[in-house]
């Protein structure tokens, strides 16, 4: 039912442009091939820019571009080419889960509990396999990182945050002289080493000093990064500003008989659509003593360790203030290959477009974000031979350019994980493989391993307060309030 509401709304704009007579029009199939594109046509980023679409009918588009199960007609699929964009033998597999492509559609693996959220461990991915020639049929860890796929609601936010963090990160490091020096961002510390005015060791963030909030290692800019990522990884759909545009690889690169599949308007519609998501809010129980419990169970999280807390909001902030309550598309530090041109931005106000529930608007110029992360790498396994170490998060061998840090491979440091909707986003850990709450917060090691020690040794009560805590915080449907409240009989 949600999909065919998305289809029947998006699809009135999409034919409406695609009949205009700005619009690039659809593919056409092989020859032999009675089917058609599922995509009516395409836009351009001018289009956009001088204000031809609408936000609502850009948002609508780029919903119908997360949802499209693309066929061959569209270009899906990349028989001479990697999922990293480089050239391969032809004729290989058209889809494998492995080294993919392994998805028709954004919304096969972003679905839970609705289009935008995450992923059951089916719906895994096996990162860096795809840049394997030939490719792996093997799920071992010594060809890929599996993961599981995270929710992307509020990520226009989450992008928001992570831009103004690198600035404040990179102006504080430009005014400092060499030696090691600890920088603060949004109330985040982050330590670094500074030699011949270069930045040349950092902890928590690469050296570059550029917040990567996507992806569980924290590798990817921003939402468009991401996309154009994703698009060609998964369903072998390549985008124009990374493909057609480039020189070095030209038209057809993938050599599927499409040229052009993905057009610079086209990734900036599928990229707002994701920014302009709903932000995660809260679900509380309406009986009175329930309500006190999942109180009590906040102020324990919260809490330090020493005041008797488990100390998890060090990590997982639980509030963070955006100066700018705009989200600009592009974003002005995404890498080559990634649309980054700042005279063709699209803006729109994170507190009043888009979907509901939105941020929370604060004074002047800003909003409230409430993440419960710190956008920071940390290590999270404990060495081998700690006493009862906790290995969970050891499992992965590839480092996905997560630099070494105290001697330990890089593999070993993930993201904090947003907890904003961590109540109906299981399943959890990295891979996906734990079911509970609970057990996500009893794999935590290394740097997280003395909050896990203090919620270990809480009292089953305040366990079950902070693990009901936890669970009002959830993705919510679409416009709803930022707070809802229900009854609780199955105390979920």
């Amino acid at each position: 039912m949600i999909l065919r509401r998305i289809f029947a709304t998006a699809a009135v704009v999409w034919f409406a442009y695609a009949s205009s007579a700005g619009a690039h029009e659809p593919h056409t199939c092989p020859d032999g091939f009675p089917d058609a594109p599922i995509l009516a046509g395409h836009i351009e980023q001018d289009e956009i820019v001088d204000g031809t679409l609408t936000f609502s009918e850009v948002f609508e588009i780029g919903e119908l571009l997360f949802v499209a199960v693309f066929n061959i007609c569209d270009g899906q699929g990349r028989p001479a080419t990697t999922g990293t964009g480089a050239a391969r033998p032809p004729d290989q597999p058209s889809f494998i889960r492995t080294s993919a492509p392994d998805s028709s559609s954004c919304a096969g693996c972003h679905a839970q509990p609705r289009v935008g959220g995450g992923g059951d461990f089916v719906a895994n991915v096996f990162v860096l396999a795809q840049a394997l020639d030939p490719v792996t049929f093997s799920v071992s860890s010594e060809f890929s990182n599996e993961r599981n796929t995270l929710g992307m609601m509020g990520s226009g936010a989450i992008e928001m945050l992570a831009r103004e963090m690198s600035v404040e990160l990179q102006d504080q490091a430009a005014a400092l002289g060499d030696g090691e020096h600890v920088l603060f961002t949004k109330g985040v510390e982050f330590e670094v080493t500074i030699a011949g005015g270069e930045v040349v060791a950092s902890r928590g963030v690469d050296t570059d000093l550029i917040i990567k909030p996507f992806h569980q290692a924290g590798a990817v800019i921003s939402l468009r990064e991401f996309s154009v990522n994703a698009f060609n990884h998964h369903h072998g759909m390549q985008a124009e500003e990374r493909f057609d545009l480039n020189p070095d690889k030209g038209f057809d690169f993938d050599d599927d008989g499409v040229e052009r599949e993905l057009t610079i308007g086209d990734v900036t519609a599928v990229t707002i659509f994701q920014a302009a998501l709903g932000v995660p809010g809260r679900i509380l129980p309406a009986a009175p003593g329930d309500r006190t419990i999942v109180h009590q169970g906040q102020e324990l999280f919260e809490s330090a360790i020493g005041v008797g807390g488990a100390g998890c909001a060090s990590c997982h902030v639980p509030v963070m203030p955006l100066d700018s309550r705009m989200f600009v598309e592009p974003n002005p530090f995404n890498p080559d290959g990634t649309f980054s041109d700042g005279s063709q931005s699209v803006t729109f106000d994170l507190t009043k477009d888009g979907e509901k529930p939105r941020l929370e608007r604060a004074k002047r110029s800003g909003a409230i974000v409430r993440p419960y992360t710190d956008l920071k790498r940390h290590n999270l396994c404990d060495a081998e031979d700690d006493l009862d170490p906790i290995r969970y998060f050891c499992n992965e061998e590839l480092a996905q350019g997560r630099p070494e840090q105290d001697g330990r491979p890089g593999a070993e440091f993930f993201l904090t994980r947003k907890l904003w909707d961590v109540g109906n986003s299981a399943p959890y850990g990295h891979r996906g493989d734990l079911t509970t709450i609970t057990d996500a917060i009893l794999m935590h090691g290394g740097e997280a391993r003395a909050a896990r020690d203090a919620f270990a040794s809480l009292s089953s009560d305040h366990q079950a307060a902070i693990v009901r805590f936890l669970k009002t915080l959830q993705m919510l449907p679409p416009g709803s309030p930022r707070e809802l409240i229900r009854n609780d009989h199955s105390r979920d």
